[in-house]
């Protein structure tokens, strides 16, 4: 029997250049865009700066997410033609795909991990289309950053957190209700604690924090419910990993609050596979986009 521990969100996240920290370019890319006098070319330049971030966003630009016709070659082109706030929440998703690394195999796999959190931004970007969303890369950006909780679960308490791996294999338990049920929280609170500790905006932390249960979105409730549903797509697929065995139930409130027709479904299936392989490709740098 697990033992629980005397742990909470505020342990997880304490420290936490202990434990992972944004690269110093993304709180001076933030600064800029917030400069009343900051124009296109100074957040262009500080972007140009990281040369394999620049590949990458470039390649996402040029690449089926966004469907432009006109091939953009330059920083300040997709600063301009995507927007300054969807570069910045582009730089922050590949930011933070960068600093988690050598996590043990036998908690996860890291590239099963990040195709899975890829796919559910995906899902959750399109579904943010069909529901006539604005700024849809907060939706992508969501999706990528909502299991990132367990990633500093596995960094804080890893011990502890493959034997709740091993007991959800062993019992058919859902991995989120065990977090909860032997430690009083979940990897979402825990990740949106660390959103928030890094100052990232509340309509990116409060939905990674809701994902398993919307109804406690307090100011963005929709995005939350979006980004449920699309987690569960994600899963449903089985798209990577990121450690729960299971695909999570589906919140029936959130299937009434966005009404989603279940003729939909398969659109929605269809334009994620259209557009994975390329997304996968661009963020990992060009690295095998298999599932």
């Amino acid at each position: 029997m697990l033992r629980k521990p005397q742990l909470s969100v505020e342990h997880m996240v304490e420290d936490v250049s202990t434990i992972h920290s944004l690269p110093l370019f993304y709180s001076q890319l933030s600064e800029a865009i917030d400069h009343p006098r900051s124009s296109i070319g100074d957040i262009a330049k500080i972007i140009a700066e990281d040369q394999g971030l620049t590949a990458r966003i470039l390649k996402l630009a040029n690449s089926p997410l966004f469907g432009y016709f006109s091939k953009i070659d330059t920083i300040t082109q997709a600063v301009t033609i995507i927007g300054v706030l969807q570069v910045r929440d582009l730089a922050l998703a590949l930011s933070v795909m960068d600093v988690f690394k050598g996590i043990p195999e036998d908690l996860v796999n890291m590239e099963q991990f990040w195709k899975h959190s890829i796919a559910t931004g995906l899902a959750s970007r399109i579904l943010a289309t069909s529901q006539r969303e604005s700024n849809l890369e907060r939706f992508f950006v969501a999706g990528i950053l909502h299991d990132v909780g367990r990633l500093v679960m596995y960094v804080k308490i890893p011990e502890i957190c493959l034997e709740l791996l091993e007991e959800c294999r062993a019992t058919g338990s859902l991995l989120h209700r065990s977090e909860r049920e032997k430690l009083g929280f979940d990897h979402a609170e825990v990740g949106s604690a660390l959103l928030k500790r890094w100052k990232i905006p509340p309509r990116v932390a409060e939905p990674v924090g809701t994902h398993h249960d919307s109804s406690k979105g307090d100011q963005y409730p929709r995005e939350g419910a979006i980004l449920h549903f699309a987690d569960l797509i994600a899963h449903a697929l089985q798209i990577g990993n990121s450690g729960e065995i299971f695909v999570p139930e589906l919140d029936l409130g959130v299937w009434d609050r966005l009404q989603i027709s279940s003729f939909y479904l398969p659109t929605l299936v269809k334009q994620v596979d259209a557009t994975y392989e390329q997304t996968v490709s661009a963020l990992f740098g060009g690295e095998d986009a298999a599932r």
